[in-house]
C-alpha cells in the first residue's frame, strides 16, 4: 500500500448506480470541498451490468482537477473486495467508505473522520432510522442481525452493517490483513476483527433515509439468511463452534 499523502480517502464502491450516480457524487464533491481537509476519492466500480462504468470516466474526465480515480473490476467480486481494493490504494492519513446512494447523506463525513483524528481506530456511521411501514421489515431484521452478532460473537451491539465506515490508517492496515469475506459479510467480518484487535470503536449518530427514487437490489428474508449463514461459519472458525 502507499505512503499516506491525503487526510482522507474515500472509497465509493459502486455497482449498477446510474440511476442515483451523477447527483449522489456531486453532492459527495461539495461535502468534501466545504470540510477543506485535503482528500482523494477512489471509484471501485465492480463490473455493472449499466451504465455506471461509463459514468465514473465521464466524471473523472469532467474534473481534471479534482482528485479522483479508478478501478475498474473485470468481473463482479462483491462489496468486501470492491472496498478492499480501494484501501489498498488509498494514500489517506484515514480511509473511509460510505454508500454512493446517500441513504446516510455526506454531512457525516467530517464527524466521522474528526472521530478518527481524536483517536478512535474505527468509526461506524450508527444508522438512525426514519420509519415507514413498508420498510418495517428491513428495519426488523437489521436490528435483529446486530443482537444476533452481538450475543454469537460476544462483542457490543454495533451497526456492524452499516454502509458508512472510517478507519485510522494502521488499523485498516491490520484488519484487511485479516479480514478475509468478498461479499457483504465483510462489514460483519471486519468489525468483529476490530473488537478481537482491540480496536477503539467508536459510533456517530446518522440518520438514515431510505430512497425510493432507485431500485434496491436488497432482498431482506434472502440476504438475512444468508448473513446467518456466514455469521454462523464465521463463528465455527474463528471461535470453535
Amino acid at each position: 500500500m502507499t505512503a499516506p499523502q491525503v487526510d482522507l480517502t474515500l472509497v465509493l464502491a459502486c455497482y449498477n448506480e446510474e440511476e442515483i450516480f451523477r447527483s449522489s457524487v456531486d453532492r459527495i464533491l461539495q461535502t468534501l470541498d466545504a470540510i477543506r481537509v485535503s482528500y482523494e476519492v477512489i471509484f471501485v466500480e465492480d463490473k455493472s451490468r449499466d451504465a455506471t462504468a461509463n459514468l465514473i470516466r465521464e466524471a473523472i474526465a469532467a474534473r481534471p482537477g479534482k482528485p479522483l480515480r479508478a478501478i475498474f473490476h473485470d468481473r463482479n467480486q462483491g462489496r468486501g473486495a470492491t472496498v478492499s481494493d480501494g484501501f489498498r490504494e488509498a494514500k489517506g492519513r484515514v480511509m473511509g467508505f460510505i454508500d454512493i446512494d446517500l441513504e446516510v447523506g455526506p454531512e457525516y463525513i467530517l464527524p466521522c473522520y474528526l472521530a478518527a483524528g481524536q483517536g478512535a481506530d474505527v468509526v461506524i456511521g450508527l444508522r438512525i432510522y426514519r420509519l415507514y411501514w413498508h420498510s418495517l421489515l428491513r428495519h426488523v431484521l437489521s436490528r435483529g442481525y446486530h443482537k444476533l452478532v452481538s450475543v454469537a460473537l460476544g462483542m457490543p451491539p454495533l451497526d456492524t452493517e452499516s454502509g458508512y465506515k472510517f478507519f485510522r490508517r494502521e488499523a485498516a492496515l491490520e484488519l484487511l490483513s485479516k479480514t478475509k469475506d468478498p461479499g457483504w459479510f465483510w462489514d460483519t467480518e471486519i468489525v468483529a476483527r476490530a473488537v478481537e484487535a482491540g480496536c477503539r470503536i467508536v459510533e456517530v449518530p446518522c440518520l438514515f433515509q431510505r430512497r425510493w427514487d432507485k431500485t434496491s437490489t436488497v432482498r431482506p428474508l434472502r440476504d438475512s439468511i444468508v448473513y446467518l449463514r456466514r455469521l454462523l461459519k464465521y463463528k465455527k472458525a474463528e471461535r470453535g463452534g
